[in-house]
């Protein structure tokens, strides 16, 4: 249920602050920067509540690095069965707050070659910073450290950072700032599966040894 609630949560989060940044401002910059501020905190905030219960993945890439790397396969499919059906309710949810359709498929292509590029450095940052702390004994510090990456690779990544297969399938049910057309959601699943596998890889080799 932790996973569930808190991929809803985030889809609701970066969908919703999506539409509300489109409706304050014209300017794609602010609009932007709006949108990865509150993305930003509202998975800091999620990660801090949530985390304690459920070790708070929210995002499949995770979790299927965590079982790669020794822990149970057990709660791999509950797992990313609650994530994915988690940011599909998210998405909709934002649309309807919004007076939106509540399903509204997206129609922003972004399966281009630098977008793909900038998804497997996305997503290999991301299981980076999370592996890293948790292998070095630092999981404390998962909820700032994570927030604070997906603030920072909205904005140094061509693709704006999904790094997500969950949130990635959840935003294609919101034609918004958002959302990602459903034809380019397997090129971005698949980008961001190499990623994962090249994160872990590398924390594996910089942190061989988990700690504490």
């Amino acid at each position: 249920m932790a996973e569930f609630l808190g991929s809803a949560l985030l889809a609701a989060i970066v969908v919703g602050s999506g539409i509300m940044a489109q409706r304050l401002s014209a300017d794609v910059g602010l609009q932007l920067l709006e949108n990865a501020f509150a993305t930003a905190l509202g998975l800091a905030v999620l990660i801090a509540i949530l985390g304690p219960i459920s070790g708070a993945h929210f995002n499949p890439a995770v979790t299927l690095a965590d079982a790669a790397l020794g822990r149970s396969w057990r709660h791999v499919v509950p797992y990313i069965a609650a994530q994915v059906i988690g940011c599909i309710g998210g998405a909709i949810l934002a649309n309807a707050m919004f007076g939106a359709a509540p399903v509204s498929w997206s129609t922003t292509g972004r399966a281009t070659g630098p977008n793909l590029l900038a998804e497997v450095v996305a997503t290999a940052g991301l299981l980076l910073v999370i592996l890293l702390l948790v292998r070095s004994g630092r999981g404390a510090l998962a909820a700032p450290a994570v927030g604070a990456y997906i603030g920072a690779a909205y904005w140094f990544t061509a693709s704006t950072s999904f790094a997500n297969p969950a949130i990635t399938i959840g935003r294609a049910f919101s034609d918004t700032f958002a959302g990602i057309a459903p034809a380019s959601v397997l090129p971005f699943l698949a980008a961001q599966l190499v990623g994962a596998a090249l994160g872990a890889a590398l924390a594996v080799w910089l942190a061989p040894a988990r700690r504490g």
